[in-house]
């Protein structure tokens, strides 16, 4: 899944008489970062040159860092984007929500999909099966892949199901009920319902 880098733009300063040099371009700069993971970020520079950032070490590719031993504009930009929240700290990575393109941070690898808060299912949420447009209940949200887990009633896997060719087959499979009325939420799952399992895409939260 590919990753998203923070816009290139440079930051607000909220007093630059408050700043020394480096700071203050830090903020003032066009710069994007984009985090690869591990704790490691690659940052656009103004000059459209690119440096890699360490940002558990404190250390940066530029001239600046090498030579100098300063701790870099690029240093900088970094531990502001990771404080202010736009872009992900170490452990973390950037990824956009499957369902409404919004960026999120998430452990280190995704695994996809990914979905923001709103739109992440867990038991006894509402989801909309957007085959059918039938609201169903969530009941159990696994990590088993679409194409190793069998439908009991016919022994076929969940991603060779007829309706179920346009999802990947290595998505993860949510087990739900009908209706969404009878069951209570976090409550025991009455016997007399089936269960039915889809790929995790084929799903979408409903509000409550």
């Amino acid at each position: 899944m590919s990753q998203t880098a923070s816009p290139k733009t440079s930051l607000p300063v909220p007093d630059t008489a408050r700043l020394d040099e480096r700071s203050r371009r830090a903020r003032t700069e066009s710069m994007s970062v984009l985090a690869l993971g591990d704790g490691l970020y690659e940052v656009e520079a103004e000059s459209d040159e690119t440096y890699l950032v360490d940002a558990t070490s404190g250390r940066c590719s530029c001239p600046d860092h090498l030579f100098r031993g300063a701790r870099c504009k690029h240093v900088r930009r970094v531990a502001i984007e990771i404080t202010e929240g736009r872009a992900p700290p170490p452990g973390k990575l950037a990824a956009t929500c499957t369902d409404c393109g919004e960026t999120v941070f998430v452990d280190d690898p995704i695994e996809a999909p990914v979905y923001c808060e709103a739109h992440a299912l867990s038991p006894g949420d509402r989801a909309r099966d957007r085959e059918s447009g039938a609201t169903v209940t969530v009941v159990d949200v696994s990590d088993r892949r679409a194409d190793a887990t069998r439908i009991s009633s016919t022994g076929e896997t969940v991603a060779a199901y007829e309706t179920n060719e346009r999802y990947d087959p290595d998505e993860p499979v949510v087990a739900a009920v009908f209706p969404h009325a009878t069951v209570r939420r976090n409550g025991p799952v009455p016997p007399e319902l089936q269960v039915y399992l889809f790929p995790r895409t084929r799903l979408k939260a409903v509000a409550d």
